[in-house]
Protein backbone atom coordinates (compact mmCIF):
# COMPACT_ATOMS: atom_id res chain seq x y z
CA UNK A 1 0.00 0.00 0.00
CA UNK A 2 1.18 3.42 -0.84
CA UNK A 3 1.78 5.68 2.00
CA UNK A 4 -0.95 8.21 2.64
CA UNK A 5 -0.66 11.92 1.44
CA UNK A 6 1.69 11.37 -0.95
CA UNK A 7 1.23 13.70 -4.00
CA UNK A 8 0.79 12.36 -7.83
CA UNK A 9 4.54 13.63 -8.68
CA UNK A 10 5.72 12.19 -5.12
CA UNK A 11 4.12 8.46 -5.95
CA UNK A 12 5.71 8.86 -9.78
CA UNK A 13 8.85 9.07 -7.72
CA UNK A 14 8.30 6.14 -6.00
CA UNK A 15 7.47 4.70 -9.13
CA UNK A 16 10.85 5.93 -10.93
CA UNK A 17 13.24 5.36 -8.02
CA UNK A 18 11.78 1.12 -8.40
CA UNK A 19 11.98 0.95 -11.99
CA UNK A 20 15.51 2.07 -11.70
CA UNK A 21 15.97 -0.75 -9.33
CA UNK A 22 14.52 -3.37 -11.37
CA UNK A 23 16.74 -2.44 -14.18
CA UNK A 24 19.76 -1.91 -12.42
CA UNK A 25 19.80 -4.30 -9.63
CA UNK A 26 16.72 -6.61 -10.26
CA UNK A 27 18.32 -10.05 -10.67
CA UNK A 28 19.91 -12.18 -8.59
CA UNK A 29 22.49 -12.36 -10.88
CA UNK A 30 23.09 -8.10 -11.19
CA UNK A 31 23.64 -8.09 -7.70
CA UNK A 32 25.82 -10.89 -6.93
CA UNK A 33 27.62 -8.69 -9.58
CA UNK A 34 28.02 -5.33 -8.52
CA UNK A 35 28.42 -7.04 -4.69
CA UNK A 36 30.58 -9.62 -4.90
CA UNK A 37 28.36 -12.06 -4.26
CA UNK A 38 26.78 -10.33 -1.47
CA UNK A 39 30.29 -9.48 0.36
CA UNK A 40 29.96 -5.47 -0.50
CA UNK A 41 27.19 -3.26 0.11
CA UNK A 42 28.06 -0.52 -1.99
CA UNK A 43 29.02 -0.15 -6.02
CA UNK A 44 30.54 3.14 -6.92
CA UNK A 45 29.20 3.14 -10.79
CA UNK A 46 25.67 2.33 -9.82
CA UNK A 47 26.02 4.93 -7.12
CA UNK A 48 27.02 7.61 -9.86
CA UNK A 49 24.46 6.74 -12.11
CA UNK A 50 21.96 7.63 -8.77
CA UNK A 51 23.55 10.70 -9.29
CA UNK A 52 23.28 11.19 -12.76
CA UNK A 53 19.53 10.71 -12.95
CA UNK A 54 19.26 13.65 -10.18
CA UNK A 55 18.11 11.04 -7.33
CA UNK A 56 20.58 11.80 -4.80
CA UNK A 57 20.40 15.49 -4.59
CA UNK A 58 16.49 14.54 -4.46
CA UNK A 59 16.72 16.89 -0.88
CA UNK A 60 19.15 18.97 -1.46
CA UNK A 61 18.29 22.72 -1.83
CA UNK A 62 18.66 23.68 -5.86
CA UNK A 63 21.00 26.50 -5.06
CA UNK A 64 23.48 23.50 -4.36
CA UNK A 65 22.65 20.82 -7.15
CA UNK A 66 20.11 19.26 -5.94
CA UNK A 67 16.31 19.17 -7.27
CA UNK A 68 15.09 20.99 -3.83
CA UNK A 69 12.75 18.49 -2.24
CA UNK A 70 12.15 17.67 1.33
CA UNK A 71 11.56 15.01 3.79
CA UNK A 72 8.80 13.29 2.06
CA UNK A 73 11.21 12.46 -1.10
CA UNK A 74 14.03 11.38 1.07
CA UNK A 75 11.69 8.95 2.71
CA UNK A 76 10.67 7.87 -0.96
CA UNK A 77 13.86 7.54 -1.94
CA UNK A 78 15.40 5.03 0.53
CA UNK A 79 12.71 3.17 1.00
CA UNK A 80 12.08 2.15 -2.79
CA UNK A 81 16.63 1.85 -2.89
CA UNK A 82 16.34 -0.97 0.17
CA UNK A 83 12.83 -2.48 -1.21
CA UNK A 84 14.79 -3.15 -4.55
CA UNK A 85 18.11 -4.28 -2.81
CA UNK A 86 19.94 -2.09 -4.66
CA UNK A 87 23.75 -1.88 -3.24
CA UNK A 88 24.00 1.81 -2.77
CA UNK A 89 25.08 2.13 1.26
CA UNK A 90 26.54 5.28 0.81
CA UNK A 91 23.34 7.08 0.32
CA UNK A 92 22.42 6.61 3.91
CA UNK A 93 25.90 8.46 4.97
CA UNK A 94 25.96 10.78 2.60
CA UNK A 95 21.90 12.44 3.38
CA UNK A 96 22.73 12.15 7.11
CA UNK A 97 25.75 14.34 6.79
CA UNK A 98 23.99 16.62 4.03
CA UNK A 99 21.49 17.41 7.09
CA UNK A 100 24.38 18.34 9.23
CA UNK A 101 25.93 20.73 6.53
CA UNK A 102 22.27 22.05 5.44
CA UNK A 103 22.01 23.11 9.16
CA UNK A 104 25.44 24.62 10.34
CA UNK A 105 27.81 24.70 7.69
CA UNK A 106 29.32 28.15 5.68
CA UNK A 107 27.99 28.42 2.42
CA UNK A 108 31.28 28.00 1.07
CA UNK A 109 31.03 24.45 3.00
CA UNK A 110 27.77 23.85 1.67
CA UNK A 111 28.91 24.68 -1.79
CA UNK A 112 31.48 22.16 -2.16
CA UNK A 113 29.81 19.45 0.26
CA UNK A 114 26.38 19.46 -0.75
CA UNK A 115 27.43 19.78 -4.65
CA UNK A 116 29.93 16.47 -4.14
CA UNK A 117 26.49 14.57 -2.74
CA UNK A 118 24.70 15.55 -5.71
CA UNK A 119 27.54 14.63 -7.86
CA UNK A 120 27.67 11.12 -6.41
CA UNK A 121 30.52 11.71 -4.16
CA UNK A 122 29.98 9.20 -0.76
CA UNK A 123 30.71 11.59 2.83
CA UNK A 124 30.31 9.72 5.94
CA UNK A 125 30.77 10.90 9.60
CA UNK A 126 31.94 9.26 12.55
CA UNK A 127 31.05 9.64 16.27
CA UNK A 128 31.68 6.11 17.84
CA UNK A 129 34.72 5.10 20.01
CA UNK A 130 35.66 1.80 21.13
CA UNK A 131 34.80 3.54 24.76
CA UNK A 132 31.86 5.82 23.50
CA UNK A 133 29.20 4.06 22.11
CA UNK A 134 25.88 5.33 23.28
CA UNK A 135 27.65 7.17 25.57
CA UNK A 136 29.10 10.09 23.28
CA UNK A 137 30.28 12.18 26.39
CA UNK A 138 33.27 9.72 26.53
CA UNK A 139 34.87 10.71 23.29
CA UNK A 140 38.43 10.77 23.62
CA UNK A 141 39.47 11.06 20.22
CA UNK A 142 41.30 14.83 20.09
CA UNK A 143 42.08 17.59 18.08
CA UNK A 144 44.29 19.94 18.91
CA UNK A 145 44.92 23.19 17.69
CA UNK A 146 48.21 24.19 15.84
CA UNK A 147 49.42 26.83 13.52
CA UNK A 148 46.92 27.43 10.85
CA UNK A 149 44.91 24.34 11.73
CA UNK A 150 44.44 21.41 14.15
CA UNK A 151 46.08 17.96 14.53
CA UNK A 152 44.24 14.88 15.63
CA UNK A 153 45.24 11.79 17.53
CA UNK A 154 43.19 8.68 18.60
CA UNK A 155 40.50 6.43 17.34
CA UNK A 156 37.30 6.31 16.11
CA UNK A 157 35.00 3.37 15.33
CA UNK A 158 31.91 1.98 13.56
CA UNK A 159 31.91 4.41 10.63
CA UNK A 160 29.63 3.07 8.36
CA UNK A 161 31.59 3.46 4.68
CA UNK A 162 34.59 5.55 5.82
CA UNK A 163 36.22 2.98 2.71
CA UNK A 164 34.45 4.83 0.23
CA UNK A 165 34.16 8.26 0.85
CA UNK A 166 35.87 11.13 0.20
CA UNK A 167 35.06 13.21 3.09
CA UNK A 168 34.49 11.91 6.72
CA UNK A 169 32.58 14.22 9.37
CA UNK A 170 34.62 13.44 12.46
CA UNK A 171 33.68 14.60 15.61
CA UNK A 172 36.81 15.07 17.85
CA UNK A 173 37.14 16.63 21.85
CA UNK A 174 38.84 19.77 21.04
CA UNK A 175 38.26 20.89 24.81
CA UNK A 176 36.29 20.13 28.26
CA UNK A 177 33.76 22.64 29.80
CA UNK A 178 31.37 22.35 32.68
CA UNK A 179 29.29 19.54 31.15
CA UNK A 180 30.28 15.79 29.27
CA UNK A 181 29.25 17.10 26.52
CA UNK A 182 30.86 20.46 25.81
CA UNK A 183 34.10 20.85 24.22
CA UNK A 184 33.09 18.48 21.07
CA UNK A 185 33.91 19.74 17.47
CA UNK A 186 33.17 18.39 14.00
CA UNK A 187 35.88 18.15 11.45
CA UNK A 188 35.58 17.66 7.98
CA UNK A 189 38.41 15.37 7.28
CA UNK A 190 39.66 14.58 3.78
CA UNK A 191 39.51 10.74 3.86
CA UNK A 192 43.03 10.73 1.71
CA UNK A 193 44.66 12.36 4.72
CA UNK A 194 47.86 11.86 5.92
CA UNK A 195 48.04 10.28 9.50
CA UNK A 196 44.68 8.72 8.53
CA UNK A 197 44.24 4.92 8.66
CA UNK A 198 40.53 2.99 7.71
CA UNK A 199 40.48 -0.37 8.90
CA UNK A 200 37.62 -2.26 8.03
CA UNK A 201 35.58 -4.26 10.02
CA UNK A 202 33.93 -7.84 9.03
CA UNK A 203 30.75 -8.29 10.43
CA UNK A 204 28.22 -10.81 9.04
CA UNK A 205 26.68 -8.05 6.99
CA UNK A 206 29.46 -7.62 4.73
CA UNK A 207 31.42 -4.56 4.48
CA UNK A 208 29.99 -2.10 5.82
CA UNK A 209 31.84 -0.06 9.16
CA UNK A 210 35.72 0.49 10.02
CA UNK A 211 37.80 1.99 12.49
CA UNK A 212 39.82 5.10 11.97
CA UNK A 213 43.08 5.60 13.43
CA UNK A 214 44.46 9.22 13.42
CA UNK A 215 48.28 9.94 14.06
CA UNK A 216 48.81 14.09 13.74
CA UNK A 217 46.25 13.87 10.53
CA UNK A 218 46.69 17.42 9.89
CA UNK A 219 43.38 19.69 8.89
CA UNK A 220 43.25 23.66 7.94
CA UNK A 221 41.13 25.79 10.55
CA UNK A 222 38.15 26.27 7.84
CA UNK A 223 37.26 22.55 8.55
CA UNK A 224 35.39 23.32 11.42
CA UNK A 225 31.76 22.92 10.87
CA UNK A 226 29.12 25.00 13.07
CA UNK A 227 30.67 26.25 16.16
CA UNK A 228 34.03 25.18 17.32
CA UNK A 229 33.13 23.07 20.63
CA UNK A 230 29.19 22.70 20.20
CA UNK A 231 29.31 19.63 17.96
CA UNK A 232 26.85 17.51 20.19
CA UNK A 233 23.74 19.99 19.82
CA UNK A 234 24.40 20.13 16.30
CA UNK A 235 24.59 16.19 15.82
CA UNK A 236 21.43 16.36 17.88
CA UNK A 237 19.37 18.69 16.17
CA UNK A 238 20.36 16.49 13.02
CA UNK A 239 19.34 12.84 14.54
CA UNK A 240 15.52 13.30 13.23
CA UNK A 241 16.84 13.17 9.95
CA UNK A 242 19.12 10.33 10.34
CA UNK A 243 16.59 8.30 12.35
CA UNK A 244 14.22 8.99 9.44
CA UNK A 245 16.48 7.45 6.96
CA UNK A 246 16.89 4.43 8.90
CA UNK A 247 13.40 4.03 9.29
CA UNK A 248 12.71 4.42 5.01
CA UNK A 249 15.41 2.12 4.95
CA UNK A 250 13.45 -0.73 7.46
CA UNK A 251 10.78 -0.08 5.53
CA UNK A 252 12.22 -0.52 2.17
CA UNK A 253 13.79 -3.76 3.93
CA UNK A 254 10.45 -4.89 5.31
CA UNK A 255 8.45 -4.78 2.09
CA UNK A 256 11.30 -6.52 0.04
CA UNK A 257 11.33 -9.39 2.84
CA UNK A 258 7.17 -9.83 2.23
CA UNK A 259 7.68 -9.58 -0.75
CA UNK A 260 9.94 -12.65 -1.48
CA UNK A 261 8.02 -14.92 1.21
CA UNK A 262 4.83 -13.82 -0.17
CA UNK A 263 5.80 -15.17 -3.56
CA UNK A 264 7.79 -18.47 -2.16
CA UNK A 265 4.55 -19.24 -0.13
CA UNK A 266 2.56 -18.68 -3.12
CA UNK A 267 4.42 -21.27 -5.38
CA UNK A 268 6.27 -23.92 -2.95
CA UNK A 269 4.10 -26.92 -2.67
CA UNK A 270 3.83 -29.56 0.25
CA UNK A 271 0.96 -32.38 0.88
CA UNK A 272 -0.39 -31.62 -2.30
CA UNK A 273 -0.97 -27.74 -1.97
CA UNK A 274 0.80 -24.68 -1.84
CA UNK A 275 1.76 -23.61 1.49
CA UNK A 276 0.56 -20.11 1.37
CA UNK A 277 -3.07 -21.91 1.75
CA UNK A 278 -2.01 -23.30 5.17
CA UNK A 279 -4.00 -20.97 7.84
CA UNK A 280 -1.16 -21.17 10.21
CA UNK A 281 1.02 -19.44 7.20
CA UNK A 282 -1.72 -17.12 6.09
CA UNK A 283 -2.66 -15.93 9.32
CA UNK A 284 1.27 -15.44 9.65
CA UNK A 285 1.81 -13.41 6.67
CA UNK A 286 -1.37 -11.62 7.46
CA UNK A 287 -0.17 -10.14 10.47
CA UNK A 288 3.30 -9.29 9.21
CA UNK A 289 1.20 -7.01 6.19
CA UNK A 290 -0.38 -5.27 9.32
CA UNK A 291 3.06 -4.72 11.28
CA UNK A 292 4.19 -3.56 7.58
CA UNK A 293 1.43 -0.91 7.36
CA UNK A 294 1.55 0.60 10.43
CA UNK A 295 5.04 1.18 10.53
CA UNK A 296 4.51 3.19 6.86
CA UNK A 297 2.01 5.19 8.46
CA UNK A 298 3.88 6.17 11.38
CA UNK A 299 7.07 6.91 9.67
CA UNK A 300 4.65 9.02 6.59
CA UNK A 301 2.96 10.75 9.72
CA UNK A 302 6.00 11.71 11.34
CA UNK A 303 7.81 13.48 7.87
CA UNK A 304 4.09 14.90 7.34
CA UNK A 305 4.05 16.50 10.71
CA UNK A 306 7.96 17.67 10.73
CA UNK A 307 7.45 18.95 7.29
CA UNK A 308 4.06 20.84 8.15
CA UNK A 309 5.44 22.24 11.33
CA UNK A 310 2.88 20.52 12.74
CA UNK A 311 3.44 19.86 16.70
CA UNK A 312 6.29 20.46 18.86
CA UNK A 313 9.99 19.89 18.88
CA UNK A 314 9.88 17.78 21.54
CA UNK A 315 6.84 15.78 19.52
CA UNK A 316 9.13 15.53 16.64
CA UNK A 317 12.38 13.77 18.29
CA UNK A 318 9.76 11.45 20.22
CA UNK A 319 7.57 10.59 16.70
CA UNK A 320 11.24 9.88 14.66
CA UNK A 321 12.55 7.86 17.91
CA UNK A 322 9.12 5.53 17.46
CA UNK A 323 9.82 5.51 13.92
CA UNK A 324 12.94 4.36 13.94
CA UNK A 325 12.03 1.56 17.10
CA UNK A 326 9.19 0.39 15.03
CA UNK A 327 10.00 0.22 11.61
CA UNK A 328 13.11 -1.53 12.12
CA UNK A 329 11.82 -3.92 14.52
CA UNK A 330 9.15 -4.88 11.87
CA UNK A 331 11.55 -5.39 9.06
CA UNK A 332 13.68 -7.89 11.76
CA UNK A 333 10.77 -9.54 12.69
CA UNK A 334 9.24 -10.12 8.44
CA UNK A 335 12.84 -11.45 7.72
CA UNK A 336 12.49 -13.69 10.98
CA UNK A 337 9.50 -15.18 10.19
CA UNK A 338 10.54 -15.14 6.33
CA UNK A 339 13.33 -17.54 7.08
CA UNK A 340 11.17 -19.99 9.29
CA UNK A 341 8.20 -20.35 7.20
CA UNK A 342 10.66 -21.14 4.00
CA UNK A 343 12.33 -23.38 6.34
CA UNK A 344 16.11 -24.74 5.03
CA UNK A 345 15.26 -22.17 1.73
CA UNK A 346 14.92 -19.81 4.00
CA UNK A 347 18.46 -20.53 5.31
CA UNK A 348 20.30 -21.48 1.92
CA UNK A 349 22.08 -18.86 0.48
CA UNK A 350 20.10 -19.92 -2.70
CA UNK A 351 17.59 -17.24 -1.33
CA UNK A 352 17.83 -13.53 -0.20
CA UNK A 353 15.39 -14.28 2.82
CA UNK A 354 19.13 -15.19 4.99
CA UNK A 355 20.62 -12.07 3.87
CA UNK A 356 17.36 -10.10 4.71
CA UNK A 357 17.55 -11.20 8.08
CA UNK A 358 21.35 -10.68 8.10
CA UNK A 359 20.97 -7.14 7.27
CA UNK A 360 17.72 -6.17 9.42
CA UNK A 361 19.66 -6.74 12.89
CA UNK A 362 22.31 -3.61 12.02
CA UNK A 363 19.61 -0.77 11.79
CA UNK A 364 18.55 -1.78 15.60
CA UNK A 365 21.87 -0.49 16.31
CA UNK A 366 22.91 2.00 14.72
CA UNK A 367 21.65 5.51 14.72
CA UNK A 368 20.88 5.28 18.47
CA UNK A 369 19.96 1.70 19.43
CA UNK A 370 16.91 0.97 19.82
CA UNK A 371 16.99 0.82 24.08
CA UNK A 372 18.62 4.58 23.57
CA UNK A 373 15.31 5.55 21.40
CA UNK A 374 13.14 4.08 24.37
CA UNK A 375 14.96 6.25 26.49
CA UNK A 376 14.31 8.92 24.79
CA UNK A 377 10.67 8.53 24.14
CA UNK A 378 9.74 8.05 27.70
CA UNK A 379 11.69 11.12 28.02
CA UNK A 380 9.31 12.79 26.40
CA UNK A 381 6.75 11.92 29.05
CA UNK A 382 8.54 13.42 31.57
CA UNK A 383 10.16 10.38 32.69
CA UNK A 384 13.48 10.41 33.58
CA UNK A 385 15.46 7.04 35.13
CA UNK A 386 16.37 7.20 39.27
CA UNK A 387 19.08 8.40 40.27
Amino acid sequence: MDAVGLTEEQRDFALAVAAFCRKECGTREQRDALTNNGAEQHHAGLYRKLAEVGYLGVSIPEEYGGSGGGLTEQVILFEQLWRGLAPVHGAGTSHTVAGIYKRFATEEQKKAALGSICSGDVMSISISEPGAGSDAAAISCKAEKTRGGWRIHGQKTWCSDAQFATTILVVVRTSRGARPHDGLTLLEVPADVRGLQIRPIKTMGGSEVNDLFFSDAFVPETAVVGTEGNAWKQIMAGLNGERLVCAAQGLGMAQRAFDDLLAYVTEREQFGSRIGSFQALRHRIADLAIEIEAARALTYATVHHIEHQIGTPEDWVRATSMSKVKVTETAKKVALEGVQMMGGYGYSTEFDMQRHLRLSIAPTIYAGTNEIQRDIISSTFGLRPAR
